[in-house]
């Protein structure tokens, strides 16, 4: 008989109960002796070890400033107001309630965004947009401050109460500098125009928040998770100080600021990283003396990660960067339609991404429960550990100084936030490169007959329609009232006055090497291709053949072959010459088992050489290096080598 115990389960007293002892004994015994640690163990890009298993873990919560659903943000970014006005209409009939407002110049608007150098062509971009029902945010733009204006100005013109529009300006000025390498004046000066504005727009009744700390910069030019909490608390620290010099008392300096972070598609991480970025400002305002209150924070899923190769993956990223960030406590969110790397999406596009979210709200009913990952052991130790490191890494920016200007932008323009991320890029571009970080489409499963996928025939705008620099430094709300009597932009634009410069961040893509290479293929007169020379029985070179196919059309290189040559228990020698010779191809690729090459290679690979091939072999030939290389064999294809190197090489051989 069972006896119930103290039990809530009485079955489980049958049962001992487990333990850590007991469970890693059990692994041990399946491991039968492997390394514990580089089987099963993992490293985030900051170091910080991701262990198989957890103990139920505890810590402070990280809970949103209003409970219940996110808000589902769409892009306002075609140049052409109608047009931009005709797909957010769509947006937001389609249950988008936020538009991410991206003006032309706006680095989140690719090239593109909405023109406007006036409030008429804003107005009739947001004609039929009841502003008092949805929320608003402004893209951070180097034209930010006129943006804004002229927004301010137009709710003026519509007779709107400011106090009662939930509008997020979006100055931004430090991430400017970061993406764009400029400031038209020093830090000091800049720092001061943006606390004017901020009480301009304070006055005239608009609650904000006014500034917004971007960390998409970081991000997309290689930033590791801690980097970007470092970078994030770093700025938001650099602006509080700036706010409250010019006047601003601490705590509406403090409820002035909002956040836009990324999720990319390591769903542990992102979690881990959101609920991170909200235990780190609580911090720094209890610091400061001030009771904490939550941070609005607004969320885009991963640029980096899209791809231009079989953009249908995108999905699949843009839906586990949605989740990650609907479980991380999002309050708004923008999910990157999946032909965004292509160009403007189209409508098509734009709904899929909408849809995305919708999904997770209604049927997955993400967002009824807040913050769900606490009590994980798996995600309440890595937000302890990115705590820990975002704050370390903030620690190391405040001490960089430059020019007697401390924090973020010192360390900007010292180069030391560059070189940081330059090194986190490159270790991420070496994961890409070696497939340990596989791009499911581009570096691995790649389809050299996809479908072409519709974007919206748009030509980007060109740098000279902007507007240029301004003749003086107007007071904002007189620039205000001139663009509510039709003012254009210029009237807001500031001249240039001892400009600082730095070195920019770039924005980069993780599939762009590969995606260089497929785009060189294609552009061959005659597309390189590549012999596959099996050896033996189909069992015996399967696997080889298909890592070769797989490897080869990564870069462009169409895998010819693949066939079984096998006669007699052993390969047919003349039929697998001919077939190389009627295929065209340059380039051959001996794919086999080790004892097919020990016993064949060296004869296939002269075989193949005099009809006029350059030989490769998959795999590691070990022993049989010396012999084959002396065949002909010139280079080894095989898992965890270099593939952009070892695709570029083979791009030249295929044409030779």
């Amino acid at each position: 008989m069972i006896s119930a115990g103290s039990s809530d389960l009485p079955f489980l007293d049958a049962f001992p109960a487990p333990s850590q002892e007991l469970w890693r004994a059990a692994v041990d015994k399946v491991l039968k002796g492997a390394d514990f640690e580089k089987k099963l163990v993992g490293h985030s890009a900051d170091g910080i070890r991701i262990e198989p298993l957890y103990e139920a873990g505890s810590g402070p919560r990280a809970v949103r400033a209003e409970s219940g659903r996110w808000h589902v943000a769409a892009r306002l970014d075609h140049p052409d107001p109608a047009e931009a006005n005709a797909l957010a209409l769509a947006e937001l009939e389609g249950g988008a309630d936020m538009l991410s407002l991206a003006f032309a110049g706006a680095p989140a608007a690719r090239g593109y965004g909405l023109v406007a150098d006036d409030v008429a062509a804003l107005e009739r971009a947001l004609d039929g947009v009841m502003l008092d029902l949805i929320r608003l945010r402004l893209d951070p733009a180097p034209q930010g401050r006129v943006n804004a204006l002229m927004l301010a100005a137009l709710i003026e013109k519509r007779g709107h109460a400011p106090a009662g529009l939930a509008i997020e300006f979006g100055f931004d000025p430090i991430g400017t500098l970061a993406r764009s390498g400029s400031l038209s004046a020093p830090w000091s000066e800049v720092a001061r125009r943006l606390a004017v504005t901020v009480r301009t727009l304070k006055e005239r009744g608009f609650t904000g928040p006014f500034v917004t700390v971007d960390t998409r910069p970081y991000h997309e030019a290689g930033a590791s998770e801690a980097q970007e909490l470092g970078l994030m608390i770093g700025t938001a620290v650099v602006y509080l100080r700036a706010l409250e010099a010019q006047g601003l008392p601490l705590e509406e300096a403090r409820n002035a600021i909002a956040f836009t972070l990324v999720a990319d598609t390591d769903e542990f991480m992102t979690i881990a990283k959101l609920r991170a970025a909200r235990l780190l400002w609580a911090r720094v305002q209890e610091a400061c003396g001030l009771s904490a209150e939550p941070a609005t924070i607004h969320v885009e899923t991963a640029w980096r990660a899209l791809t231009r190769r079989d953009p249908w993956v995108n999905l699949l990223r843009g839906t586990v960067a949605a989740f990650s960030a609907g479980v991380g406590g999002a309050d708004s969110l923008t999910v990157l339609p999946f032909t965004a790397a292509l160009g403007l999406p189209d409508g098509s596009a734009r709904r899929v991404a909408r849809n995305t979210q919708l999904v997770l709200l209604e049927e997955a009913n993400l967002w009824r429960v807040a913050d769900p990952a606490a009590g994980a052991g798996s995600f309440e130790g890595l937000t302890q550990a990115l705590c820990q490191h975002g704050w370390t890494i903030f620690q190391q920016i405040e001490a960089a100084t430059d020019q007697a200007v401390q924090g973020v932008v010192g360390a900007l323009a010292s180069g030391s936030i560059q070189q940081d991320i330059a090194r986190s890029r490159t270790t991420a571009a070496k994961a890409v490169a070696t497939r340990r970080a596989p791009i499911t489409g581009t570096s691995e499963f790649p389809n050299l007959r996809e479908g072409r996928v519709d974007v919206l025939p748009v030509t980007p705008v060109e740098g000279s329609k902007l507007a240029q620099r301004g003749s003086a430094d107007r007071d904002p709300a007189e620039i205000i009232g001139a663009l509510a009597e039709g003012g254009s932009r210029a009237e807001g634009l500031i001249p240039s006055h001892e400009a600082v410069a730095i070195e920019p961040l770039p924005s980069l893509r993780l599939a762009e090497p590969f995606e260089a290479l497929r785009a060189e293929a294609e552009a061959a007169a005659s597309p390189p291709a590549v012999f596959l020379a099996t050896l033996g029985p189909i069992a015996d070179f399967t696997a080889r053949a298909g890592f070769a196919r797989n490897l080869f059309e990564a870069g462009g290189i169409v895998a010819a072959g693949g066939k079984s040559f096998a006669q007699d228990g052993a390969t047919d020698l003349d039929a697998l010459v001919g077939a190389f010779r009627a295929s065209g191809a340059r380039l051959a690729c001996l794919c086999g088992s080790d004892t097919a090459y020990a016993e064949e290679g060296a004869a296939m690979a002269e075989a193949l050489k005099r009809a006029g091939a350059t030989v490769w072999l998959a795999g590691r030939p070990a022993e049989n290096e010396a012999a084959l290389n002396q065949a002909g064999v010139t280079s080894f294809i095989f898992a965890g080598c270099d593939a952009v190197e070892t695709l570029t090489r083979a791009q030249a051989a295929a044409s030779a």
